[in-house]
């Protein structure tokens, strides 16, 4: 895992959360009013700083697990979203 690119990486990880969040929510998200979208978008937010930081840490520390690492914290910031489109 290249973490040079910080910004990248975190593009990467805000679209297969995104992806994941679309996926798991189809109805949800169709039926969804904009506010609630957002504030799916910004529950998710909320948490992609420290979910972005251990990522690397996870990656520096053992770099065999790399892409494990960013699935999980992809599945991490789509939870977020997703518990808050069920809610609501």
């Amino acid at each position: 895992m290249n973490t040079a690119t910080p910004d990248t990486l975190a593009n990467k990880l805000a679209e297969a959360a995104l992806t994941v969040l679309v996926r798991t929510c189809r109805r949800e998200v169709a039926d969804a009013h904009p506010d609630e979208l957002e504030a799916a978008c910004a529950a998710m937010r909320a948490q992609a700083r420290p979910v972005l930081d251990r990522l690397l840490d996870d990656a520096r520390v053992a770099p065999w697990i790399a892409e494990a690492a960013f699935h999980a914290a992809a599945l991490e910031l789509a939870q977020a979203g997703i518990a808050v489109l069920r809610r609501g």
